[in-house]
């Protein structure tokens, strides 16, 4: 009996303006210089943008639906300028599985609080027009695996430190 094994996945950076969502999120950042530094993540084919810290951002994020582009995501951005200490952790969300993320942990508290932490503009706050990440803990029952379709109410092992390495077999950090 033959074990199927699984493509190699390959993540790619590319730079910032080929991201699909590139005019999105530069127009809701209080920066928008640091889109022009960020990176375009393309995991399959449609790359998007990810925005190093810098200035009044303090943390980035990036949403992935399996645990093993998760850990590549995290190893493409390992040693990226502006990308320190990347990570990613379950989210207890139908909608999204993993969220990659690096710099500084964000607060759990106030909406605009966290919109200036991400370093959103504050028109794009007082207009609620900016994307946030579910906080850890926040989903009231077991999230739906969105590639089985399965309920899980117990998470994957939680990954909250640093990762590099990973993919390619060598040990982390």
């Amino acid at each position: 009996m033959s074990l199927a094994v699984p493509a190699p996945l390959h993540v790619h950076l590319r730079p910032p303006w080929q991201a699909y969502n590139y005019e999105y999120v530069r127009s809701r950042l209080a920066d928008p210089r640091l889109a022009a530094v960020g990176v375009a993540i393309q995991v399959f084919r449609a790359p998007l943008l990810a925005v190093p810290v810098g200035g009044c951002r303090r943390g980035g994020f990036f949403i992935v639906d399996d645990e093993r582009i998760a850990l590549a995501v995290c190893d493409a951005l390992w040693g990226q300028p502006g990308f320190p200490s990347p990570r990613f952790r379950w989210a207890p969300s139908p909608d999204h599985c993993y969220i990659v993320e690096w710099g500084e942990t964000a607060p759990s508290g106030d909406t605009n609080a966290r919109g200036r932490f991400y370093g959103y503009s504050d028109r794009a706050i007082t207009d609620g027009r900016f994307d946030l990440p579910p906080l850890p803990g926040t989903d009231s029952g077991a999230a739906s695996d969105s590639l089985s379709g399965q309920s899980r109410a117990d998470p994957p092992q939680h990954r909250d430190q640093p990762k590099r390495g990973l993919v390619h077999g060598a040990p982390a950090p």
